[in-house]
């Protein structure tokens, strides 16, 4: 598969000029801008280089620990499902879990209840622990 990293990097230069604070909280799903990644690394998609993400932590108004999530239906200790209420099955991608600056949020999609983050997190810290 080609990845247009040129065209990711323009589209890096327009969000690192944002001037516009996104506030978010643990536990929200976002549609972000994850961009062009090397390898195995998890990619946005479409023109917006988007993906949705979960948000775990949260450590300044500008830094963020979150997971990617997907719709592929993979299995094993490095996904987990995920329910957004909207009858789409998705699973988040433990192992993908990295820091992201809060420019790259784009829209709120929903925020997922306190039972299911919370298992999330558990088995997040499971696979690091």
């Amino acid at each position: 598969m080609q990845k247009d990293f040129d065209k990711w990097n323009e589209s890096k230069k327009v969000i690192h000029h944002k001037n516009e604070d996104k506030f978010y909280h643990e536990r929200e799903v976002w549609w972000c801008s994850l961009g062009i990644n090397i390898g195995f690394e998890q990619d946005g998609k479409g023109e917006e280089f988007s993906r949705p993400i979960l948000i775990i932590k949260g450590f300044s108004k500008n830094v963020f620990l979150c997971v990617p999530l997907t719709t592929k239906l993979k299995q094993g200790k490095f996904y987990q499902d995920i329910d957004l209420g909207d009858k789409i099955i998705r699973k988040v991608i433990l192992s993908q879990i990295r820091l992201i600056d809060s420019k790259r949020l784009e829209n709120k999609i929903c925020t997922i209840d306190e039972l299911q983050f919370q298992t999330i997190k558990q088995k997040i810290t499971r696979l690091i622990g």
